[in-house]
Order: structure tokens, then C-alpha cells, then sequence
């Protein structure tokens, strides 16, 4: 049987995104809004998201970046911390753009060290998260530095996602960004109200791709480090099967993190994959590996848009079987960024 040579999908939205602020954010946006017509955007600027009235003012610089015409919808968050007051997530869940709080355990990644330090300090803010339904967005990893970095989502979940969830067991939850076998079997089995988010990078890479080339040339290779970082190939599988599998918890959140190519290039280069630039192409190839071209609209714009209780999009978006080379760098304010999979080619491109 002839491979397709083309894909029409109801326009996806991703449910987890960097666009970071300035003259930076106005350069990464319109890679998203090119394809997505809703993201979850993520608070973790320089000061942090930490208000309703701070997600107002990020939301309208974002409005105000974006391309003549687009329709792209920003989705704001508030940005967990240890003081969060009732009163402040009140008024998150009152203001009409504000969809979800995210935890970034402090230190845990980008920008978190404003984050949570003691999960039961949050108790309050949890509380009222609970009663007015608005979502809980999770990182989900341990920051001891006694704990292996390859082992640190488990012990979170082990450590602090499962008795969070049994003290508030109404609290809607979102694992962002599950690398693991263990974590796509927990959100598959657990009880109550809980999702995860997989990004393009952990299905089509294993920890391998940090350290070696394609054609199997050692060195590292800063553009693939990402926290959570990459993990072991049955880790890669397993999130695989979850994807394409039939359950609805799991759908898309690209976790498309921008950095300045010096700032990955250097001797401690910091935690991003940028994937904005070719995410629903990046997904296509996943999905294809799995042979599951079929179940790749209803990953990418249904189940995210179902779980936040938003309504489906419209729109329509094709992808075009063709080879495209992906950019070297990108413009990303007064330097560059380097997209994940530069210089290699994809099979499938979105259409104009």
C-alpha cells in the first residue's frame, strides 16, 4: 500500500510552551502560532508569572507580538511558589485567561528557582486550586543532588506526586512533560482527575542523542539536553505506545524551550530543546514510526482541549510528505537559536 503523501488535521494547540519575553518571544512566536492555534504558556520569565495581573500584561505583549492575521490564542499560568495566596488564585481562576498554576520544583530547571521548596507549603493555594478547578501543571522531578538526574521523575512521583494526590484528590493534574515508563503507566492507571504532556523530543530520542551523532559519533551534542532529560530506548518506547495508544490522558505539549546558542554551547549549558520551528512535522514522524499516522489528530487537537474543557478548534492544518532541511539557527532577539534536529531532514512539512 502507497504511504500517504499528505495529512489534514483539526489545527492542534500545545499544551506546554516557552516563548520567553522581548524582542526573543516576537522572534519564536509565529514559529507556534504558524501551526497551533492555543498554547499553554509557560511562567517561568525573569521575574516570574506569579500574579493575575502579571499574566494579563505577559498575555498582551504576547497579542501584541503576534504576526497580521494570526488567531493564535496565549493560554496563561501562574507560577507556583511557596507564598501563593488564596486570594491571588481566585482571582487567576475569575480572570477568564488564566488555565492552569505550575510547579516548578525549586531548581528543578529554567528559571525555578523562584520555585516551590516544600510541597506543604503550598497547602492553601492547593486547596482553593481544588475547590475552583483550576488545573495543576507539574515538573515532575526531585531536586536532592543525591538522586541520579536519570532518576528523578520516579522519586518525584513516588516522594511528592502521590501524596499530593491523596490530599487533594479533586485537583485536576497535568505531568508535564513524562519521559518515563513508570510515569506513562502511572497517569494511565491512577485515579481522579489527571493528564500528562509528551513533547516531540521523547518520542523520537533516546539518551543516546546527547552523546552520540546519528551515524554514531561520539561527543556531546548540547541542542538534545533537556530536563527531564532523555532517557533509555524502553523509556522512549513506552511513551511511544502511550502517545498513540488509545487512552486520553496523554496529548501534546512540545516544551519547545528557547536559549541563545551560546548559552547552550558553553561549559554548562542550560536545559532546552527548541522544537517550535518544526514541532507538528517532529510528531508526524513519531507517530509514523509507530503506525500510527491515524491516531496523531486526535494526540495533538483533541485530548488537551477536552481535559482543560476548551472547546476543539476549527481550523485545519496539512502536512505534506516532502523533505525539508531544518535551519542551522534561527533569530531569536539579538542572537540566535539553534533548533533541535538542526541540519537534519524531516519526511513530512506543514503546508502554506
Amino acid at each position: 500500500m502507497n504511504a500517504a503523501t499528505s495529512i489534514t488535521l483539526t489545527r492542534p494547540d500545545d499544551w506546554h510552551l516557552h516563548l520567553r519575553d522581548g524582542a526573543a518571544m516576537a522572534d519564536v512566536l509565529p514559529h507556534t502560532a504558524r501551526q497551533f492555534a492555543r498554547a499553554i504558556v509557560m511562567p517561568n520569565l525573569r521575574p516570574p508569572v506569579t500574579t493575575a495581573a502579571q499574566a494579563a500584561e505577559y498575555r498582551a505583549r504576547i497579542v501584541a507580538a503576534l504576526p497580521a492575521g494570526s488567531r493564535f490564542e496565549p493560554l496563561m499560568t501562574l507560577y507556583l511558589t511557596d507564598n501563593t495566596s488564596a486570594e491571588e488564585i481566585r482571582r487567576a481562576r475569575s480572570s477568564g485567561i488564566v488555565h492552569g498554576v505550575k510547579l516548578y520544583p525549586a531548581g528543578a530547571t529554567t528559571n525555578s528557582d523562584s520555585g516551590v521548596t516544600d510541597i506543604r507549603r503550598c497547602k492553601v493555594a492547593l486547596e482553593t486550586m481544588q475547590r475552583e478547578d483550576l488545573p495543576l501543571l507539574i515538573h515532575g522531578e526531585v531536586t536532592d543532588p543525591q538522586v541520579d538526574v536519570f532518576d528523578r521523575e520516579g522519586r518525584f512521583i513516588d516522594d511528592v506526586l502521590l501524596p499530593l494526590r491523596r490530599s487533594f484528590p479533586g485537583l485536576r493534574v497535568v505531568l508535564e512533560h513524562i519521559t518515563t515508563r513508570a510515569a506513562a503507566q502511572y497517569v494511565a492507571e491512577a485515579e481522579g482527575r489527571i493528564a500528562a504532556t509528551i513533547t516531540a523530543h521523547h518520542l523520537l530520542y533516546n539518551r543516546n542523542a546527547i552523546f552520540l551523532t546519528p551515524d554514531g559519533r561520539a561527543g556531546v551534542r548540547p541542542h538534545y539536553y533537556c530536563l527531564p532529560v532523555l532517557k533509555r530506548e524502553m523509556h522512549r518506547q513506552a511513551l511511544l505506545a502511550a502517545a498513540t495508544g488509545e487512552s486520553a490522558r496523554f496529548f501534546l505539549g512540545t516544551d519547545s524551550a528557547p536559549h541563545p546558542k551560546g548559552e547552550k554551547e558553553n561549559a554548562c549549558g542550560c536545559a532546552g530543546c527548541f522544537t517550535a520551528a518544526s514541532a507538528i512535522e517532529m510528531y508526524a514522524m513519531a507517530f509514523e514510526e509507530a503506525g500510527a499516522l491515524g491516531r496523531l489528530e486526535e494526540f495533538a487537537s483533541f485530548r488537551g482541549a477536552d481535559f482543560y474543557g476548551l472547546p476543539r478548534n476549527t481550523g485545519r492544518i496539512t502536512l505534506a510528505r516532502r523533505s525539508w532541511t531544518v535551519p542551522a539557527e534561527l533569530a531569536f532577539g539579538r542572537t540566535t537559536v539553534v533548533p533541535l534536529a538542526a541540519g537534519e531532514t524531516l519526511p513530512w512539512q506543514l503546508a502554506d
